[in-house]
C-alpha cells in the first residue's frame, strides 16, 4: 500500500505537466500578423527565409543570416516579438552580432585594463 502512494503521486504530477504543455503562443488567430509580415520582419533582421511554419501556436522561421549561418526564430504571432533564437554557426563565424554589447568588437579579445 505504501508503494502505491508514490506511484500515484508521480502519475498525478506527470499528467498535470502534460496538460500545461500546450501551445507556446496563445493569441487568437484574429490578432495574428500575416505571413508576409513575418517574412518582412525576418528580412529586417538580415535573414533570408527558407521555411516559415506555425508550431505550437507561434510562427517559426528557418533561414540564413548574411554570413551563411543557419538561424531558427520563433515569433509571437501578434507582436512578432522574438521568443526563441537558435543559430548554428559555421566554422570560424563571427558571433558578435548575436551577443549584446559585443558590437564593433568582432575578432578582438577583451584585454584587461591595466589602469584599474
Amino acid at each position: 500500500m505504501k508503494l502505491l502512494l508514490p506511484i500515484a503521486l508521480v502519475i498525478a504530477l506527470t499528467g498535470s505537466g502534460a496538460a500545461q504543455a500546450g501551445d507556446d503562443c496563445r493569441r487568437p488567430m484574429a490578432e495574428w500578423q500575416s505571413r508576409e509580415a513575418v517574412t518582412a520582419r525576418a528580412t529586417e533582421l538580415g535573414l533570408t527565409t527558407e521555411r516559415l511554419r506555425i508550431d505550437d501556436g507561434c510562427y517559426e522561421i528557418r533561414g540564413r543570416d548574411a554570413d551563411g549561418n543557419r538561424v531558427e526564430l520563433k515569433f509571437e504571432p501578434a507582436t512578432l516579438a522574438i521568443l526563441e533564437l537558435e543559430v548554428r554557426f559555421r566554422p570560424g563565424a563571427d558571433a558578435s552580432r548575436y551577443l549584446p554589447g559585443a558590437r564593433g568588437q568582432s575578432g578582438k579579445a577583451n584585454k584587461p585594463n591595466p589602469g584599474n
